[in-house]
């Protein structure tokens, strides 16, 4: 089939939506003749990844599109053919594209984008928003909307539901972000993050970059203060721990770099962070990295890193025989690695002795352990989602039970700080089941946790609708109490505690709406 036709063919009708899809997004083409707006380009997929990515649509970033640039030979500053678009697209494995443009006749922006379906093989139609350029955000988060409508027609969030619950990003903190990102001198990147940083502070995207440039650059103080400034439930988090992480170990402050570390593995079980726990632990002559070393190994036996740390491990722990093994897998692994080599030759001879643990942990010209500089995140998760989306599959034939798997899922998130997340998973899980009552309990919570109180309150008066729930009534009891509303959230709580007595959130409410009342019944004079 000749991929001109194909791309430019219409959509069908569109098919019932499958989770677990993934997408790229094409940097949109400047169709525009006014000056300084070429930035926008990169903009697009900046704004419309925040807001297309969700449970049941993984959007590949910025740095997975740049890797298959890269194996295509493709220039990160070219606008690449629908035909070159396409290969990369299949090479990739993704199930959508996302390309589009935009034009500015000097007062009104627009913004046109489609969806590549690359299992249908077709273009959707053209979608348009527009309005004035200092809009562009609303009008790249109305575009994301316009794209979930094609994927799932169904999509449950209304147009300015959708648009008012993204995060917002002031303009001119973008562009300086923007700019940061395509710029190709060191300099100029940290100049420009650092003004997206003064413009918004927890700008979390350019604390990162910023961050970055520091690590890069050996500033290890700033890049610690710097990334030390993103939320633990941030979605950044994972990756600015790590690089805070590495940035402590190389100024020296092991209790700081395994405090990181050790976030990032409740997040991830990557082992890379493990390997770099255990060269902490082996640092501060922690017994533990042992075992850290062992599990590197079990997880990713090619590894040649992992190998010597583990040999290393062994030999302090006056095991040779193991240790001279491991060293010899390593050198297996990388015939070239002349440090390897030498402490083989060192160990080898001693290899049948048996030394106290730690005996040998002085020897002059022993190596160091090996720290991970980088990790994959991205692939991590993309497997993770790939498995979720596999579990869901199996409960596609029965909407409630996919309903609480979703509702389950942000719970946990909730109960971890990932407020965003979790609203995503609930959405997921109302628009499978709109009378599932836990979601929209769940859901009250979540938009409680945002400061949306208005939102907050409907969701949990909608789930007391549909049946009595702790959550809801405790939602409304804080919320009641915020608003002064004192009666009505004793009523609230009075309810909660006839559903559960002994719930401890509901008792500590009790005695705070205890305390209002008798301070509202105290005469004015004894105030």
């Amino acid at each position: 089939m000749a991929v001109a036709p194909l791309l430019s063919a219409a959509a069908s009708t569109p098919r019932p939506f499958a989770s677990g899809k993934t997408a790229v997004i094409i940097p949109f083409e400047n169709h525009s003749s006014a000056p300084g707006l070429a930035w926008i380009a990169e903009a697009f997929p900046e704004i419309v990844e925040e807001r297309l990515s969700s449970p049941s649509l993984y959007v590949l970033s910025r740095d997975d599109r740049l890797r298959a640039y890269d194996q295509m030979g493709i220039p990160a500053d070219l606008n690449p053919s629908r035909a070159t678009i396409y290969r990369m697209a299949e090479q990739m494995g993704v199930d959508y594209v996302v390309l589009g443009h935009y034009t500015f006749d000097g007062r009104t922006f627009t913004a046109t984008a489609q969806l590549l379906d690359m299992n249908r093989q077709r273009l959707s139609a053209q979608v348009h928003e527009s309005g004035p350029l200092v809009q562009l955000v609303d009008i790249e988060t109305l575009i994301a909307w316009d794209l979930l409508r094609i994927v799932r027609p169904e999509f449950p969030i209304t147009r300015e539901g959708f648009r008012l619950s993204a995060k917002p990003v002031r303009l001119d903190a973008l562009e300086s972000y923007v700019r940061g990102i395509i710029a190709t001198r060191p300099p100029d990147k940290r100049e420009r993050f650092q003004q997206a940083v003064r413009l918004t502070p927890d700008y979390s995207k350019a604390l990162l970059a910023l961050g970055e440039i520091y690590y890069a650059e050996r500033q290890y103080d700033q890049a610690i203060s710097t990334l030390n400034k993103i939320a633990r439930t941030d979605p950044l988090a994972c990756q600015a721990k790590f690089l805070l992480g590495l940035s402590a170990y190389f100024r020296g402050d092991y209790t700081r770099a395994t405090d990181a570390f050790e976030f990032v593995a409740s997040q991830l079980p990557l082992t890379e962070v493990g390997n770099n726990l255990g060269v902490l632990a082996a640092r501060q002559s922690d017994a533990r990295a042992l075992g850290y070393f062992q599990k590197a190994v079990q997880a990713d036996p090619a590894d040649a890193d992992y190998r010597f740390n583990l040999g290393l491990a062994y030999y302090r722990s006056g095991n040779l025989m193991e240790a001279t093994r491991q060293m010899k897998e390593a050198l297996n692994l990388r015939p070239s690695d002349l440090e390897a080599r030498s402490f083989l030759d060192t160990v080898s001879p001693q290899a049948n002795r048996v030394l106290q643990p730690g005996a040998s942990q002085f020897v002059i010209g022993a190596p160091l352990e090996r720290i991970k500089r980088n990790y994959d995140e991205s692939s991590f998760r993309q497997v993770v989602f790939e498995m979720e989306a596999k579990a869901e599959q199996s409960l596609s034939t029965d909407p409630r039970a996919h309903s609480e798997f979703h509702v389950k899922r942000a719970e946990e998130l909730l109960a971890q700080g990932f407020v965003i997340e979790a609203e995503r998973e609930l959405r997921e899980a109302l628009a499978l089941d709109k009378e599932d009552a836990a979601a929209h309990a769940g859901l009250a919570e979540a938009l409680e946790c945002k400061q949306d109180l208005i939102g907050a309150r409907a969701e949990a008066e909608l789930a007391l609708h549909l049946e009595n729930s702790v959550t809801a009534l405790l939602v409304l009891t804080r919320i009641n109490l915020k608003e002064s509303k004192t009666e009505a959230a004793a009523e609230s709580v009075r309810r909660a505690l006839q559903l559960e007595p002994a719930n401890p959130s509901a008792l500590a409410l009790e005695q705070s709406t205890r305390a209002k009342l008798a301070e509202k019944a105290q005469p004015m004079s004894n105030r």
